[in-house]
Order: structure tokens, then C-alpha cells, then sequence
């Protein structure tokens, strides 16, 4: 089921009059059957976005079309969807199987097949052995796995999840969106995630929107999205370690931080803003490069070391001091206090206007 939205808008008016644009004239096409991230930092509208599409808020202005049917004015239970919270939401005297058939006896299912769509549901979340445990013999991830069944139970045409793992370990986070994206992909059904962890989006999502202040940055498949950023915003909120931001400018055709050569770009000469992620600076072990760093200091971790180097002038206040990261193999042995030189892997180097934070 394709979700679209035109023009969608949503203005919060604050106690002091003040309007806020939660969502700001989004127009999103959600492809049918796919796994979509809705990826952002607090308040950047994209739980206000799902719950426009849930029917949960009622939007300012625009439309939101499921397939070729308008659900701009349908209340949310005529919408179709199954909708997952981050807190679990759970009846706690109810077994598992009293938690997922509850949808199906509200909509009056004869017994019969509401029983077997239990079973289904049951069995799709891999928790067929436990349908007669409560919530509180179950841990955070089969609990969240029940909270999907629940939904899924009703057939809805689209899956919406806000943060639904936020509330788990690392370990069962790592877990549960792996059974997630499984699910997923075994119904078939059009998924929306909502989450601030980029990491958890690029993982599972078949594609990402990057949300900022209600705007829609940048939507693509995820690895497209981290290699080629729309703008600053995207290229600083995608990937950990973050990118390494410097100031430059381009002159002659030449890349330039600090008047130290980083590569080639045929533009006008201007200041820009130099982004380079960490994975790409590679260590020039002749020694000829002009891009050169002495180590602050070295973590190694199994098979890579990351590098610590900041520009911190002999003047500059502490609070002024910017610290620099790159990934290189742990192979090269380096320490701390090394005078490192580095080449930069073209396709990590990313150059933005100065003013706009466009990519260029």
C-alpha cells in the first residue's frame, strides 16, 4: 500500500501565541511494501509525521492518500493500520494470546479465525511456545514482538512503529530490529520507523528520510544517503565516528584546510566547509603528503585505530579546541605523539557552501 502525503503541514500554537511547524509542507511518497526510517533528532517533526499518518493528529493543511484513497478526514480506525508504541502498551493480566487476539474480538472476528490468526501472528514473532505467558515473564524484545503481533493480527494495510526499540538493551535492540526487518519482509506490509538512532534506521530501512525542523533533508536508500549528502545537516547527523568538519576553501582547483592540499574540485574559488568522515583519511607512509597531523591519541579496537588530532593554536582557548577523528587499519602501529601523513579516499571527502551548507 502506497502511502502519500501532499503539502502536509502541522502548526502547534505555543501558550504565548507563538506558532511552531511541527511538520512543514512535506510531500512524501511511501513506496508499497517497503520499510521506511523516519530519521531525525528530537523535534524534528517525524513522530508528529506518523501520527498525521495514523490519523492521530489532525493535520493544518495537505492531503495523505493511502494507494488511491484519500485518509485526510478518516478517523484512525477506519485507516487500516497497525500502529506500535514505544512503551509496549500491554495488557498485563492478559496472556500473550488474550494480548493478541484483544484487536480481533473488538472487531467481533468469529472465534474460529481469530484463533488461528493468533496462532499465526504467534508463530510469524517466533513466540508460538509462549502464548500462555503474561507480560511480566517475557523479556523487553518478546514483548515488544508481542506488541507487533497485536497489530499485525487486524491485517492492516500499513505498519506504523515509533521508537519501538528505545526502550531495550543494546543486546535485545540489536535483536529486535533483525526480527523486525524479518517480519517485515515475510507480510510484505508498508512500514514507517520512526527513530532518532541512525544507525538502528540505516540497518533495517529500506530507505531513510532525514528530517530537520519539519523539512524533509534528504530520502534515499540508506547507503546513498551517507555517501552522498544532500547537505551539511545530513552528513553531520549520518555515520559514527561523526564527519570532521573543517573550514577550507578551493583555489586553483585545489581542496584546501589550512592551506594543506586535501584533493581536487573543478569550482570557482570560494571559502567552503570541508567535510571528510573518518574511514576516509588513508595514512601516507612515504610521507609526501602535506596533509599531516601529530596524534593526540589512539584507541585501537580489533582491527581498526582510531586517530585523535586537533588544530588547537598555541593562543586558542581550550574551549576553542575542535578534536579531529580518523579510522585507519591497526596494521600501521601508531602512537600517540606520531606525526601522521594522510591522503583523503575521494569519495569521503565532501565539500559544502560556506553559507547554505549545500553540498556543492
Amino acid at each position: 500500500m502506497e502511502i502519500k502525503m501532499t503539502n502536509l503541514t502541522k502548526i502547534f500554537t505555543s501558550k504565548n501565541r507563538k506558532e511552531v511547524h511541527a511538520v512543514d509542507h512535506v510531500d512524501l511518497v511511501i513506496p508499497s511494501g517497503k520499510l521506511i526510517g523516519l530519521l531525525g533528532p528530537s523535534g524534528c517533526g517525524k513522530s508528529t509525521t506518523l501520527y498525521l499518518i495514523a490519523g492521530l493528529l489532525r493535520q493544518t493543511e495537505g492531503q495523505i492518500f493511502f494507494g488511491n484513497e484519500e485518509m485526510t478526514d478518516v478517523p484512525p480506525e477506519k485507516r487500516g493500520i497497525g500502529l506500535v508504541f514505544q512503551n509496549y502498551a500491554l495488557y498485563p493480566h492478559m496472556t500473550v494470546r488474550e494480548n493478541i487476539l484483544f484487536p480481533l474480538e473488538n472487531l467481533r472476528v468469529e472465534k474460529k479465525e481469530a484463533k488461528e490468526r493468533t496462532l499465526e501472528m504467534a508463530k510469524l514473532v517466533g513466540l508460538e511456545e509462549m502464548l500462555d505467558r503474561k507480560p511480566k515473564e517475557l523479556s523487553g524484545g518478546q514483548q515488544q514482538r508481542v506488541a507487533i503481533a497485536r497489530a499485525l493480527v487486524k491485517r492492516p494495510r500499513v505498519l506504523l512503529l515509533d521508537e519501538p526499540l528505545s526502550n531495550l538493551d543494546a543486546r535485545l535492540r540489536l535483536q529486535t530490529r533483525e526480527e523486525i526487518k524479518r517480519i517485515q519482509r515475510e507480510t510484505g506490509i508498508t512500514t514507517v520507523f520512526v527513530t532518532h538512532d541512525q544507525e538502528e534506521a540505516m540497518s533495517i530501512s529500506d530507505e531513510i528520510v532525514v528530517m530537520k525542523d519539519g523539512v524533509i533533508q534528504q530520502m534515499g536508500e540508506p547507503q546513498d544517503v551517507y555517501d552522498h549528502p544532500a547537505n551539511l545537516f545530513v552528513a553531520k547527523f549520518l555515520g559514527t565516528p561523526q564527519i570532521n568538519v573543517f573550514d577550507g576553501e578551493i583555489k586553483n582547483g585545489t581542496v584546501l584546510i589550512e592551506g594543506m592540499e586535501v584533493g581536487k574540485k573543478d569550482l570557482p574559488d570560494q571559502p567552503i566547509t570541508v567535510g571528510i568522515r573518518p574511514e576516509g583519511f588513508l595514512v601516507d607512509t612515504k610521507g609526501k603528503s602535506s596533509f599531516r597531523f601529530t596524534v593526540d591519541l589512539v584507541e585501537t579496537i580489533g582491527r581498526d585505530t582510531t586517530l585523535l588530532f586537533d588544530m588547537l593554536d598555541d593562543n586558542a582557548a581550550l574551549l576553542d579546541r575542535k578534536t579531529f577523528k580518523a579510522i585507519v587499519d591497526a596494521g600501521y602501529r601508531i602512537k600517540t605523539g606520531d606525526l601522521v601523513h594522510f591522503t583523503i579516499r575521494p569519495d569521503k571527502l565532501h565539500l559544502f557552501d560556506k553559507s547554505t551548507g549545500i553540498v556543492l
